[in-house]
């Protein structure tokens, strides 16, 4: 088995891709390795020191480190938890997760899935190639709430990607949408 890492524009995080899918729809994010219990890969992946985050995309694993973290020294490790994960055959995720909690008025259904579609569409494709994604949260008085996972979290250029990207595309093609927002 062989596994590519790449780069991702945060440099406290790796995007490796183990040329196999990783989740059949949907992805994940674990912030420790309590929140990890119900992903048998990302709970390993906490065992290696200075681990301090696991998204887990269709094909792809990103790992964000500590600041005391040293790729050279992390990535061997990273690498050999993924190879054995992956050659077990052990489930990625186990169980259901919580879906992500959304608020918006019913007024506004129209407006947030044409937000939903642009998102789907032209941005989480784009950002997964970052080793992220992006999550709609709410939206309310022209105001979009979103929430930056994977790489795209904490990043230094996420604000300019959600305020510069996203928010102009949005007002682009929804005029009902004013501001884009980060949400934790």
């Amino acid at each position: 088995m062989f596994i590519q890492t790449e780069d991702t524009p945060n440099p406290s995080t790796l995007k490796f891709l183990p040329g196999k899918a990783v989740m059949a729809s949907g992805t994940a994010d674990f912030t420790n390795q309590d929140d990890a219990e119900r992903s048998p890969l990302a709970h390993r992946l906490f065992d290696v020191a200075h681990v301090e985050g696991v998204f887990l995309g269709g094909d792809f694993v990103s790992v964000t480190k500590s600041e005391g973290g040293d790729w050279q020294l992390m990535k061997p490790t990273i690498l050999g938890v993924i190879m054995e994960h992956f050659i077990a055959g052990r489930p990625v995720i186990e169980g259901e997760g919580a879906a992500a909690e959304e608020t918006y008025a019913n007024d506004d259904a129209e407006v947030v899935g044409q937000i939903k579609e642009l998102l789907d569409t032209r941005v989480r494709p784009a950002v997964a190639q970052d080793g992220g994604d992006i999550v709609f949260r709410s939206y309310q008085n022209g105001i979009v709430s979103l929430t930056m996972q994977g790489a795209c979290q904490g990043c230094p250029s996420s604000t300019m990607t959600l305020k510069m990207g996203i928010e102009n595309l949005l007002k682009h093609y929804i005029p009902e949408v004013i501001e884009v927002r980060p949400v934790m």
